[in-house]
């Protein structure tokens, strides 16, 4: 049986580009469906494909065809790149919170020296 799924290239491109990750929908609106090869070089590989094209039998199309463990890798490397920027974006949030604690306990000192200061001043005054 010949399918698409007999290529080995990994290469996902389409007329609107490379797909990264896993594809949710085809550039000519049709969903993405998955799909097991058969084909010699890759048999029992698992991939993504429009519907559009396994419906009609499409070959060496524009149609969106994706090897399942190639955009799973694109999905861990993704989400490893998300979590790196959130880990930053937390430390940035501890450096700004923690200068911000610093500011306050600065302010709540002088505060509480300026209070110490004004009640022995009125009892000078006072005696």
């Amino acid at each position: 049986m010949t399918n698409i799924s007999g290529a080995s290239s990994g290469s996902s491109t389409t007329r609107r580009g490379r797909v990264v990750g896993v594809p949710m929908v085809c550039w000519c609106g049709a969903e993405i469906v998955g799909k097991i090869s058969k084909s010699d070089p890759n048999p029992y590989r698992r991939y993504f494909r429009c519907a559009f094209a396994v419906s009609n039998k499409l070959m060496d199309d524009n149609h969106v065809f994706k090897w399942v463990d190639e955009a799973l890798l694109n999905e861990v490397d993704r989400l490893s790149s998300e979590a790196k920027r959130l880990e930053q974006m937390v430390r940035e949030s501890e450096i700004v919170f923690d200068g911000a604690e610093y500011e306050k306990m600065v302010f709540d000192k002088v505060l509480n020296e300026g209070r110490g200061r004004g009640i022995s001043e009125s009892r000078k005054c006072g005696e």
